[in-house]
Protein backbone atom coordinates (compact mmCIF):
# COMPACT_ATOMS: atom_id res chain seq x y z
CA UNK A 1 0.00 0.00 0.00
CA UNK A 2 2.32 2.09 0.57
CA UNK A 3 4.50 1.52 -2.49
CA UNK A 4 1.31 2.65 -4.88
CA UNK A 5 0.48 5.51 -2.41
CA UNK A 6 3.75 6.83 -3.24
CA UNK A 7 3.58 6.25 -6.68
CA UNK A 8 -0.19 7.79 -6.97
CA UNK A 9 0.77 11.11 -4.85
CA UNK A 10 3.89 11.49 -6.68
CA UNK A 11 2.03 11.95 -9.93
CA UNK A 12 0.69 15.57 -10.65
CA UNK A 13 -3.28 15.57 -9.58
CA UNK A 14 -4.38 15.16 -13.08
CA UNK A 15 -2.77 12.64 -13.59
CA UNK A 16 -4.20 10.15 -10.06
CA UNK A 17 -6.67 8.85 -11.95
CA UNK A 18 -4.46 7.20 -14.50
CA UNK A 19 -2.01 6.02 -11.90
CA UNK A 20 -5.22 4.25 -9.68
CA UNK A 21 -6.64 2.28 -13.18
CA UNK A 22 -2.84 1.65 -13.92
CA UNK A 23 -1.90 0.62 -10.28
CA UNK A 24 -4.56 -1.17 -8.46
CA UNK A 25 -5.97 -4.12 -10.73
CA UNK A 26 -2.45 -5.71 -10.37
CA UNK A 27 -1.75 -4.98 -6.75
CA UNK A 28 -5.05 -6.37 -6.11
CA UNK A 29 -4.26 -9.41 -7.70
CA UNK A 30 -1.33 -9.22 -5.39
CA UNK A 31 -2.88 -8.91 -2.26
CA UNK A 32 -5.56 -12.21 -3.09
CA UNK A 33 -3.20 -14.69 -3.63
CA UNK A 34 -1.34 -13.47 -1.03
CA UNK A 35 -4.02 -13.06 1.17
CA UNK A 36 -4.98 -17.19 -0.21
CA UNK A 37 -1.66 -18.27 0.72
CA UNK A 38 -2.10 -17.01 4.19
CA UNK A 39 -5.43 -16.86 5.02
CA UNK A 40 -7.06 -20.02 4.93
CA UNK A 41 -10.98 -18.65 5.61
CA UNK A 42 -10.20 -16.26 2.81
CA UNK A 43 -8.80 -19.14 0.81
CA UNK A 44 -12.38 -20.91 0.99
CA UNK A 45 -14.31 -17.92 0.05
CA UNK A 46 -12.18 -17.08 -2.97
CA UNK A 47 -12.67 -20.67 -4.03
CA UNK A 48 -16.43 -20.65 -3.48
CA UNK A 49 -16.45 -17.09 -5.44
CA UNK A 50 -13.43 -17.47 -7.96
CA UNK A 51 -10.57 -14.95 -8.93
CA UNK A 52 -12.42 -12.62 -11.11
CA UNK A 53 -14.98 -11.93 -8.09
CA UNK A 54 -12.19 -12.49 -5.90
CA UNK A 55 -9.79 -9.82 -7.50
CA UNK A 56 -13.04 -7.53 -7.59
CA UNK A 57 -13.97 -7.64 -4.02
CA UNK A 58 -10.28 -7.26 -2.57
CA UNK A 59 -9.84 -4.21 -5.39
CA UNK A 60 -13.14 -2.87 -3.69
CA UNK A 61 -11.62 -3.11 -0.61
CA UNK A 62 -8.35 -1.40 -1.37
CA UNK A 63 -10.51 1.74 -3.12
CA UNK A 64 -12.41 1.98 0.53
CA UNK A 65 -8.58 1.78 2.50
CA UNK A 66 -7.52 4.60 0.47
CA UNK A 67 -10.87 6.76 1.27
CA UNK A 68 -11.95 6.68 -2.32
CA UNK A 69 -15.45 5.75 -3.56
CA UNK A 70 -16.01 2.67 -6.42
CA UNK A 71 -16.35 5.92 -8.91
CA UNK A 72 -12.18 5.54 -8.59
CA UNK A 73 -12.29 3.08 -11.28
CA UNK A 74 -13.55 5.28 -13.20
CA UNK A 75 -11.40 7.76 -13.51
CA UNK A 76 -12.86 10.22 -11.37
CA UNK A 77 -11.24 10.67 -7.61
CA UNK A 78 -12.03 13.23 -5.47
CA UNK A 79 -8.98 15.26 -5.12
CA UNK A 80 -7.17 14.84 -1.34
CA UNK A 81 -6.18 18.31 0.66
CA UNK A 82 -2.47 16.64 1.36
CA UNK A 83 -0.75 13.06 1.36
CA UNK A 84 -1.17 11.52 4.05
CA UNK A 85 1.49 9.61 5.45
CA UNK A 86 0.01 6.33 6.13
CA UNK A 87 -3.20 4.82 5.69
CA UNK A 88 -5.23 3.10 8.98
CA UNK A 89 -8.84 3.40 8.65
CA UNK A 90 -11.13 3.03 11.48
CA UNK A 91 -12.27 -0.34 12.66
CA UNK A 92 -14.59 -1.90 15.19
CA UNK A 93 -13.29 -3.43 18.29
CA UNK A 94 -12.63 -6.44 17.60
CA UNK A 95 -11.26 -5.98 13.97
CA UNK A 96 -8.85 -3.65 15.42
CA UNK A 97 -7.31 -6.15 17.99
CA UNK A 98 -7.18 -8.96 15.21
CA UNK A 99 -5.29 -6.75 13.12
CA UNK A 100 -3.10 -5.16 15.79
CA UNK A 101 -2.26 -8.50 16.76
CA UNK A 102 -1.79 -9.81 13.12
CA UNK A 103 0.69 -6.61 13.12
CA UNK A 104 2.83 -7.76 16.15
CA UNK A 105 2.89 -11.28 15.36
CA UNK A 106 4.41 -10.24 12.04
CA UNK A 107 8.05 -10.80 11.63
CA UNK A 108 8.15 -7.75 9.72
CA UNK A 109 9.03 -4.31 11.28
CA UNK A 110 5.48 -2.25 11.93
CA UNK A 111 5.89 1.80 12.36
CA UNK A 112 5.37 2.78 16.21
CA UNK A 113 3.12 4.80 15.08
CA UNK A 114 0.83 2.43 12.83
CA UNK A 115 1.22 -0.02 16.06
CA UNK A 116 0.23 2.88 18.27
CA UNK A 117 -2.72 3.69 16.12
CA UNK A 118 -3.67 0.19 16.07
CA UNK A 119 -3.60 -0.12 19.76
CA UNK A 120 -5.60 3.13 20.44
CA UNK A 121 -8.36 1.62 18.03
CA UNK A 122 -7.99 -1.84 19.79
CA UNK A 123 -8.05 -0.19 23.13
CA UNK A 124 -5.12 -2.31 24.44
CA UNK A 125 -2.07 -0.43 25.70
CA UNK A 126 0.83 -1.26 24.20
CA UNK A 127 3.56 -2.66 26.81
CA UNK A 128 7.15 -1.95 27.04
CA UNK A 129 7.66 -5.83 26.88
CA UNK A 130 5.43 -8.56 26.04
CA UNK A 131 5.57 -12.49 26.44
CA UNK A 132 3.64 -14.51 24.09
CA UNK A 133 1.45 -17.13 25.61
CA UNK A 134 0.64 -20.16 23.15
CA UNK A 135 -2.07 -23.13 23.65
CA UNK A 136 -2.02 -26.81 22.79
CA UNK A 137 -5.17 -27.34 20.64
CA UNK A 138 -7.91 -29.06 22.93
CA UNK A 139 -10.75 -30.76 21.64
CA UNK A 140 -13.09 -28.49 23.35
CA UNK A 141 -12.18 -25.28 20.90
CA UNK A 142 -15.24 -24.58 18.27
CA UNK A 143 -14.28 -25.08 14.63
CA UNK A 144 -17.28 -24.12 12.25
CA UNK A 145 -15.57 -25.58 9.10
CA UNK A 146 -12.34 -27.86 9.20
CA UNK A 147 -10.64 -25.54 6.68
CA UNK A 148 -10.57 -22.56 9.10
CA UNK A 149 -8.09 -21.41 11.67
CA UNK A 150 -9.89 -21.82 14.71
CA UNK A 151 -10.43 -18.84 16.92
CA UNK A 152 -9.80 -18.48 20.74
CA UNK A 153 -12.57 -19.81 22.79
CA UNK A 154 -14.13 -16.74 24.72
CA UNK A 155 -14.77 -18.90 27.71
CA UNK A 156 -11.01 -19.44 27.44
CA UNK A 157 -10.14 -15.60 26.42
CA UNK A 158 -12.23 -14.75 29.71
CA UNK A 159 -10.50 -17.17 31.68
CA UNK A 160 -7.09 -15.87 30.83
CA UNK A 161 -8.31 -12.32 30.94
CA UNK A 162 -9.62 -12.69 34.56
CA UNK A 163 -6.15 -14.63 35.11
CA UNK A 164 -3.31 -12.34 33.93
CA UNK A 165 -5.14 -8.85 33.22
CA UNK A 166 -4.93 -7.14 30.05
CA UNK A 167 -4.25 -9.54 27.21
CA UNK A 168 -4.12 -9.97 23.78
CA UNK A 169 -5.87 -13.09 21.83
CA UNK A 170 -4.86 -14.08 18.18
CA UNK A 171 -4.24 -17.05 16.41
CA UNK A 172 -0.69 -18.22 14.62
CA UNK A 173 -2.08 -20.79 12.09
CA UNK A 174 -3.89 -23.19 14.21
CA UNK A 175 -2.46 -22.25 17.30
CA UNK A 176 -4.22 -20.34 19.83
CA UNK A 177 -2.09 -17.33 21.60
CA UNK A 178 -2.11 -14.77 23.54
CA UNK A 179 -0.17 -11.65 24.10
CA UNK A 180 0.29 -10.27 27.54
CA UNK A 181 2.56 -7.62 29.15
CA UNK A 182 5.62 -9.06 30.98
CA UNK A 183 4.55 -8.64 34.62
CA UNK A 184 8.82 -8.96 35.49
CA UNK A 185 11.23 -11.59 36.85
CA UNK A 186 10.01 -11.52 40.22
CA UNK A 187 6.04 -12.10 39.24
CA UNK A 188 7.21 -15.52 37.51
CA UNK A 189 5.52 -17.95 40.13
CA UNK A 190 2.29 -15.91 40.25
CA UNK A 191 2.25 -16.25 36.24
CA UNK A 192 2.83 -19.60 36.58
CA UNK A 193 0.20 -20.36 39.21
CA UNK A 194 -2.31 -17.89 37.70
CA UNK A 195 -1.84 -19.80 33.89
CA UNK A 196 -2.05 -23.41 35.73
CA UNK A 197 -5.41 -22.04 37.96
CA UNK A 198 -7.14 -20.66 34.07
CA UNK A 199 -6.14 -23.53 31.49
CA UNK A 200 -7.52 -26.63 34.02
CA UNK A 201 -4.57 -28.66 32.95
CA UNK A 202 -4.08 -27.74 29.17
CA UNK A 203 -0.35 -27.64 28.14
CA UNK A 204 0.53 -24.26 27.50
CA UNK A 205 4.06 -21.98 26.53
CA UNK A 206 5.01 -19.24 27.47
CA UNK A 207 7.58 -17.36 25.38
CA UNK A 208 10.74 -14.97 26.30
CA UNK A 209 10.28 -11.30 27.48
CA UNK A 210 10.40 -9.12 24.83
CA UNK A 211 9.84 -5.58 23.42
CA UNK A 212 6.72 -5.43 22.37
CA UNK A 213 8.07 -4.86 18.89
CA UNK A 214 9.63 -8.28 18.73
CA UNK A 215 6.75 -9.96 19.65
CA UNK A 216 6.80 -12.00 16.61
CA UNK A 217 9.89 -13.73 18.66
CA UNK A 218 8.28 -14.46 21.39
CA UNK A 219 5.29 -15.99 19.74
CA UNK A 220 7.98 -18.10 17.37
CA UNK A 221 10.10 -19.63 20.07
CA UNK A 222 6.99 -20.24 22.31
CA UNK A 223 5.21 -22.32 19.78
CA UNK A 224 8.75 -24.06 18.80
CA UNK A 225 8.69 -25.21 22.63
CA UNK A 226 5.24 -26.17 22.44
CA UNK A 227 5.61 -28.27 19.54
CA UNK A 228 8.61 -30.37 21.23
CA UNK A 229 6.08 -31.25 24.05
CA UNK A 230 7.98 -33.94 25.37
CA UNK A 231 11.46 -33.47 24.23
CA UNK A 232 12.77 -31.34 27.26
CA UNK A 233 11.81 -32.08 30.66
CA UNK A 234 8.99 -30.35 31.57
CA UNK A 235 9.61 -29.17 35.43
CA UNK A 236 6.44 -29.16 37.37
CA UNK A 237 3.09 -28.65 35.81
CA UNK A 238 1.71 -28.28 32.61
CA UNK A 239 2.60 -24.74 31.53
CA UNK A 240 6.64 -24.72 30.24
CA UNK A 241 8.32 -21.67 29.90
CA UNK A 242 10.95 -20.98 27.16
CA UNK A 243 13.47 -19.03 29.96
CA UNK A 244 13.92 -22.89 31.36
CA UNK A 245 14.82 -24.34 27.98
CA UNK A 246 16.62 -21.85 25.87
CA UNK A 247 19.67 -24.18 25.35
CA UNK A 248 17.43 -27.12 24.48
CA UNK A 249 15.79 -24.96 21.91
CA UNK A 250 19.41 -23.45 20.57
CA UNK A 251 20.66 -27.41 20.32
CA UNK A 252 17.16 -28.20 18.42
CA UNK A 253 17.32 -25.40 16.46
CA UNK A 254 18.28 -27.31 13.27
CA UNK A 255 18.51 -30.98 13.79
CA UNK A 256 20.71 -31.74 10.87
CA UNK A 257 23.13 -29.44 12.38
CA UNK A 258 23.05 -31.46 15.44
CA UNK A 259 22.95 -34.88 14.09
CA UNK A 260 26.11 -34.01 12.25
CA UNK A 261 27.85 -32.81 15.50
CA UNK A 262 27.05 -35.83 17.48
CA UNK A 263 28.43 -37.89 14.74
CA UNK A 264 31.40 -36.04 14.52
CA UNK A 265 32.56 -36.38 18.13
CA UNK A 266 30.50 -39.17 19.46
CA UNK A 267 32.24 -40.96 17.04
CA UNK A 268 34.76 -43.34 19.73
CA UNK A 269 31.25 -44.82 21.20
CA UNK A 270 30.45 -46.00 17.45
CA UNK A 271 32.14 -49.47 18.39
CA UNK A 272 30.41 -50.18 21.18
CA UNK A 273 27.34 -52.04 22.28
CA UNK A 274 24.30 -49.76 22.71
CA UNK A 275 24.25 -50.01 26.58
CA UNK A 276 28.37 -49.87 26.74
CA UNK A 277 27.70 -46.66 24.25
CA UNK A 278 24.69 -45.20 26.53
CA UNK A 279 26.64 -45.93 30.32
CA UNK A 280 29.26 -44.26 29.21
CA UNK A 281 27.33 -41.19 27.38
CA UNK A 282 25.27 -41.04 30.54
CA UNK A 283 28.57 -40.64 32.91
CA UNK A 284 30.31 -38.23 30.41
CA UNK A 285 27.77 -35.83 30.32
CA UNK A 286 27.15 -36.18 33.86
CA UNK A 287 30.84 -35.47 34.85
CA UNK A 288 31.12 -32.35 32.02
CA UNK A 289 27.83 -31.47 33.72
CA UNK A 290 28.76 -31.52 37.61
CA UNK A 291 32.79 -31.46 36.99
CA UNK A 292 34.01 -34.37 39.11
CA UNK A 293 33.64 -37.75 39.78
CA UNK A 294 32.00 -37.56 43.17
CA UNK A 295 29.41 -35.30 41.80
CA UNK A 296 28.80 -37.05 38.51
CA UNK A 297 28.52 -40.21 41.07
CA UNK A 298 25.49 -38.19 43.67
CA UNK A 299 24.10 -37.64 40.25
CA UNK A 300 23.79 -41.11 38.70
CA UNK A 301 23.24 -42.87 42.16
CA UNK A 302 26.30 -44.64 41.85
CA UNK A 303 29.64 -45.42 43.59
CA UNK A 304 32.17 -43.04 42.54
CA UNK A 305 34.62 -46.05 42.02
CA UNK A 306 32.00 -46.65 38.99
CA UNK A 307 32.09 -43.22 38.07
CA UNK A 308 35.94 -43.28 37.88
CA UNK A 309 36.20 -46.67 36.18
CA UNK A 310 34.15 -45.21 33.38
CA UNK A 311 35.97 -42.26 32.83
CA UNK A 312 39.31 -44.15 32.39
CA UNK A 313 37.36 -45.83 29.15
CA UNK A 314 36.17 -42.89 28.15
CA UNK A 315 39.54 -40.80 27.99
CA UNK A 316 40.84 -44.05 26.44
CA UNK A 317 38.44 -43.46 23.80
CA UNK A 318 38.52 -39.58 23.79
CA UNK A 319 42.25 -38.85 24.43
CA UNK A 320 43.11 -35.19 24.53
CA UNK A 321 39.49 -33.74 23.98
CA UNK A 322 38.86 -35.00 27.80
CA UNK A 323 40.99 -31.90 28.90
CA UNK A 324 40.90 -29.35 26.04
CA UNK A 325 37.72 -26.79 27.52
CA UNK A 326 36.69 -26.42 23.78
CA UNK A 327 36.18 -29.61 22.83
CA UNK A 328 34.43 -30.62 26.14
CA UNK A 329 32.03 -27.97 25.03
CA UNK A 330 31.39 -29.05 22.07
CA UNK A 331 31.56 -32.70 23.72
CA UNK A 332 28.45 -32.08 25.97
CA UNK A 333 26.40 -30.51 23.18
CA UNK A 334 27.17 -33.32 20.81
CA UNK A 335 25.65 -35.77 24.14
CA UNK A 336 22.73 -32.97 24.61
CA UNK A 337 21.80 -33.09 21.28
CA UNK A 338 21.92 -36.72 20.92
CA UNK A 339 19.52 -37.11 23.68
CA UNK A 340 17.02 -34.54 23.08
CA UNK A 341 16.92 -35.94 19.27
CA UNK A 342 16.62 -39.45 20.56
CA UNK A 343 13.54 -38.44 22.84
CA UNK A 344 12.14 -36.39 19.78
CA UNK A 345 12.76 -39.19 17.75
CA UNK A 346 11.12 -41.61 20.31
CA UNK A 347 7.92 -39.16 20.45
CA UNK A 348 7.54 -39.11 16.90
CA UNK A 349 7.34 -42.84 16.93
CA UNK A 350 4.58 -42.80 19.36
CA UNK A 351 2.47 -40.66 17.67
CA UNK A 352 2.71 -42.23 14.24
CA UNK A 353 1.74 -45.59 16.13
CA UNK A 354 5.21 -47.21 15.39
CA UNK A 355 6.76 -46.99 19.18
CA UNK A 356 8.51 -50.02 19.69
CA UNK A 357 11.81 -50.91 22.20
CA UNK A 358 15.18 -48.78 22.05
CA UNK A 359 17.69 -50.90 20.57
CA UNK A 360 18.94 -48.96 17.83
CA UNK A 361 22.56 -47.74 17.06
CA UNK A 362 22.09 -44.28 18.64
CA UNK A 363 20.33 -44.38 22.27
CA UNK A 364 18.00 -41.92 24.21
CA UNK A 365 20.26 -41.03 27.35
CA UNK A 366 18.55 -42.99 30.22
CA UNK A 367 18.04 -42.38 34.00
CA UNK A 368 20.40 -43.71 36.26
CA UNK A 369 19.15 -46.72 36.92
CA UNK A 370 19.43 -47.90 33.35
CA UNK A 371 22.98 -46.43 33.36
CA UNK A 372 23.46 -49.13 36.02
CA UNK A 373 22.92 -52.33 33.95
CA UNK A 374 25.50 -55.00 34.13
CA UNK A 375 27.08 -52.75 37.29
CA UNK A 376 28.74 -50.10 35.06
Amino acid sequence: MCEILNRIWSRPRGEWSRAVRRELPAVAARLAEELQRSTPAFSAVAQRIGPEATRTAVEQALLQTLGLGPEAAAGRIPQPRRKPARVVTAMPGTRARQALFAALADDRCIPPDVLAELAGQAGWPLPRRVRAVVLAAPGDVPSPAPHLVPQPSPQLTSQLAAALGQGLPGTVEADLCLLIPDPGPRARPALDAALEAALGGRPAAVGHSVPVAEAAASLRWARRLLGLAGTVNRPGGRVTFVDDHLSDLIVLQDESLARALSARWLRPLDDLTPRQSERLEVTLLAWLESGGAPEAARTLKVHPQTVRYRLRQIEKLFGPAMREPHSRFELELALRSRRLLARARLLRSRAHGTARAVGAAVQPLGSAGRARVNGL
